[in-house]
């Protein structure tokens, strides 16, 4: 198993600053969301794309990926039944392949619960219908960027679409292309109210990233969840690329997170 830390937990730091963070702390990777770059993934110039690639080689860090993609940008929705909107989503998603590529990224982290959930006159179904061909119109660039695009349940509290790794897992293999894969996520995990070694056997052939956090929303190991069976199971499915560190509780320093969190990992994964 590969270490890599999400960078928004460094919260108003520069990209390279959270690169170096890494660097320091003994990751191998960082995930970075766009938003703490710009608030639209236009607006990020070809030298400041440059510009952190480089820090990234310069500090022997992969910058493998992008998640939390959808914050910045007004409307946009996966699912919504306005064709036009779709169209501006399906668009920007492709601008968010071009960012991940040239950053030297090869996996994309599809959450965004708001901009997914089927809205009011929807069927669940049509949702699903008009998700499947969004995500079917990215693969071409997607494959011919070498990116994998992951779709990632989430806890019904912050979505009614797609809450559970059996309909990610649902989802992948109808849309049956290697670029499109499931992505796993400990508190989202937890939301299921199953054992989470149940929970990651469903998604068994088709997980493509992997995020590791607590159902308290800090980082690992920093509340009560087990993570003996979660390290069980993500090794019977054959996993073992990046398990990336996001959490959702800012108020502690960047460092303190970044250490306290790989020190548990590399234990739980000895």
């Amino acid at each position: 198993m590969k270490f890599a830390m999400c960078n928004e937990f460094c919260e108003k730091w520069p990209v390279e600053d959270a690169i170096r963070l890494a660097r320091d702390v003994g990751y191998e990777g960082v995930e970075v969301a766009p938003f703490t770059i710009a608030g639209d993934v236009n607006q990020i110039s070809p030298d400041r794309r440059d510009q952190i690639r480089s820090a990234a080689e310069e500090a022997g860090v992969e910058i493998i990926g992008l998640h939390w993609l959808l914050v910045g940008p007004k409307d946009v929705h996966m699912t919504t039944a306005d064709d036009a909107t779709r169209r501006r989503t399906q668009q920007y998603f492709l601008d968010l392949i071009g960012l991940c590529g040239d950053l030297g990224g090869d996996r994309m982290v599809i959450g965004s619960p708001k901009q997914r959930s089927v809205e009011p006159g929807s069927t669940y179904e049509q949702a699903w219908g008009r998700a499947i061909d969004l995500f079917k119109g990215l693969l071409p660039l997607a494959e011919e960027k070498g990116i994998v695009l992951c779709i990632e349940p989430l806890a019904r509290t912050e979505t009614d679409f797609i809450y559970t790794a059996a309909e990610g897992a649902r989802m992948v293999d109808e849309i049956g292309h290697p670029n499109f894969r499931l992505h796993i996520d400990v508190k989202a995990m937890c939301d299921e109210g199953r054992p989470l070694d149940e929970v990651i056997r469903d998604g068994a052939g088709r997980v493509g990233h992997f995020h590791v956090n607590d159902a308290n929303r800090n980082g690992p190991g920093w509340g009560d969840t087990d993570y003996g069976p979660i390290v069980q199971a993500v090794r019977e499915i054959g996993y073992d690329d990046y398990a990336s560190v996001e959490v959702f509780d800012f108020q502690y320093d960047p460092k303190r997170i970044a250490q306290s969190s790989l020190d548990f990992l590399q234990r739980a994964f000895a």
